[in-house]
């Protein structure tokens, strides 16, 4: 019944409403440039992975490169919100896109002459990696200063939607790419994709931006973002739930390539379409968070982890490569919409002059936990197979659902 209670406004949805943020002309010009950046990083994931496994065959290997690119995260992810809440997000996020741009054209380049080696997908990943610190809590706090607080979920809902197409096609892209043209090309697509993200924040219209006022401070002002949340049962139940899902529900770039050739007989081609499946589910559900009008509770949110953990259950037991790509589809669905409601929860319960630095640790435990996670899932499969690795996820994105929920129910009682 509680649950009934807490989705009931999914009921409430308005075609005509879905998309109402693009009638901010801001909005408008980010999302289209942003949407052909996320489709070539999405191309270059595939190509990054796939040159991993031609270069060493290894699980083990390909989660080593996903923890260079994701470590540096871990160690400065707080850090980065100090960065985002003290400057320009606009101009910082140019900064950001630029420097990715170049990795993308440096990976090309040595993929292309034949002189890539590990250790030069490592460095590069890690270089990605320093960028991420700053440029992801930059562009969820940029959505705010676009649309304004009343139109922060659905906003964040079609960013979902653009990070789910490119999932969609990008895989599908990669898999023709590399098998026609190889690997490297992958990389020359990313590399061209940002000058379109770029040209979209060129042109954005600084007087209708809705900035807050920089923060000034020193080193304290890192751990305000911490303290923020930890003050705050709501928020540390979202962040408790994005830190599990993300260290064991979210290495789908580690379990997917093994379950595609290990468990399904398949190659490139079907890690391609399960990653695209999983974007097909994605987009469904970032549709449907798009379409919900009513408030964001932190109910619906564990409801759409305890689904996110069924359907990773159903994708480990799932005994053909078209069953689990059912499986695959409700996997990307939930998923969607349980990361959607964390950003959007912690985005509208924070103050503006926080937003930099509570986003910065959300990126902490959705980014960061990867570094932790993927070896670890990595090593799982390799001892016990895709299977075991994807069912262990799954179980522990159960087990985190119910144990939040005794908290809940105290923190409904007392009221707000």
């Amino acid at each position: 019944m509680r649950f009934r209670r807490a989705w009931r406004h999914v009921g409430a949805r308005s075609p005509t409403r879905t998309f109402r943020s693009l009638a901010e002309p801001n909005y408008r010009r980010y999302f289209l440039g942003h949407t052909c950046s996320i489709v070539g990083t999405w191309v270059q994931r595939i190509g990054q992975d796939w040159l991993v496994l031609e270069l060493t065959g290894s699980a083990v290997a390909l989660g080593g490169a996903l923890l260079c690119q994701f470590l540096p995260v871990l160690l400065g992810g707080v850090w980065g919100g100090v960065v985002v809440d003290r400057l320009d997000t606009l101009r910082l996020l140019m900064s950001t896109q630029a420097a990715s741009a170049l990795t993308a054209a440096a990976l090309a380049a040595f993929a292309i002459s034949g002189t890539a080696s590990l250790a030069v997908v490592y460095v590069l990943a890690a270089v990605l990696g320093v960028i991420t610190v700053v440029d992801s809590p930059a562009r969820q706090t940029f959505v705010a200063e676009l649309v304004g607080a009343h139109d922060i979920v659905n906003a964040q809902a079609l960013n979902s939607l653009v990070t789910s197409v490119g999932r969609l096609v990008g895989p599908a892209l990669a898999g023709v790419v590399i098998a026609t043209a190889g690997v490297g090309i992958t990389f020359v697509i990313n590399a061209v994709s940002f000058v379109a993200v770029l040209i979209g924040l060129v042109i954005i219209d600084r007087r209708t931006l809705r900035a807050a006022p920089p923060a000034g401070g020193g080193p304290v002002r890192a751990r305000e973002g911490l303290r923020y949340i930890w003050r705050r049962p709501e928020m540390r139940t979202v962040v408790m739930l994005v830190a599990v899902v993300s260290v064991f529900g979210q290495n789908f770039r580690v379990v997917f390539p093994l379950l595609a050739t290990d468990v399904f007989g398949g190659g490139a081609q079907a890690y391609g379409w399960m990653t695209a499946t999983l974007g097909l589910g994605a987009v469904l559900g970032a549709l449907l968070n798009a379409a919900v009008e009513g408030p964001v509770t932190s109910w619906r949110l564990v409801l759409a982890c305890l689904m996110f953990g069924v359907t990773s259950l159903l994708v480990a037991v799932a005994p053909s490569l078209a069953l689990a790509l059912l499986a695959v589809a409700g996997l990307g669905m939930t998923n969607v919409v349980l990361n959607t409601l964390a950003r959007a929860l912690l985005l509208t319960d924070s103050s503006p002059e926080m937003r930099g630095r509570v986003m910065a640790v959300h990126t902490l435990v959705f980014l960061g936990g990867v570094p932790v996670g993927a070896p670890l899932i990595g090593v799982m499969c390799e001892l016990w197979g895709a299977r075991a690795g994807m069912g262990i996820a799954a179980l522990a994105c159960l087990l985190a659902a119910g144990a939040v929920l005794p908290g809940l129910r105290r923190s409904r009682t007392r009221g707000p």
